[in-house]
């Protein structure tokens, strides 16, 4: 019998808390054999002209070696990974990706919840992605 989560999509910003995220996902997919995507998210910029192209250029250009860096672990542990950098707004990108990626499951990282603050805490690029995707997504805190 295959394992029931064959592809994980894992949404990275490049911050300390993906870390906890990636460890995760790691472990996830090295138990269920499944296939990794590493995606990275470029909201756009509202000029067009040349130092803003040059600006994306190189963020792209960091983007692509950060995930490529962060895949590594998962080649050398004989795991399928590839990595992608789109540009778009975060919300509407991780969703599409769930679904054009055909992923399984979303793995990203996300904050405790404020009980004093909670519709706050609720407007988050994590509960929104948690409420959009078809599969299921593990937050992890």
């Amino acid at each position: 019998m295959l394992p029931r989560f064959q592809h994980v999509l894992v949404p990275l910003d490049f911050t300390e808390k993906n870390q906890a995220a990636l460890e995760v996902a790691f472990e996830f997919a090295v138990h269920n054999r499944a296939r990794v995507t590493l995606l990275h998210v470029i909201e756009p910029l509202a000029g067009d002209d040349a130092e803003s192209r040059a600006f994306l250029s190189r963020l792209r250009q960091r983007a692509e070696s950060e995930l490529e860096a962060r895949a590594q672990r998962f080649l050398a542990a004989g795991q399928q990974a590839e990595w992608k950098v789109i540009e778009g707004h975060r919300l509407e990108e991780i969703v599409r990706a769930s679904v054009d990626r055909h992923a399984d499951l979303v793995v990203m990282s996300s904050h405790p919840l404020d009980p004093a603050r909670p519709a706050q805490s609720w407007n988050t690029l994590s509960y929104q992605v948690s409420v959009l995707c078809r599969c299921p997504i593990l937050l992890v805190k």
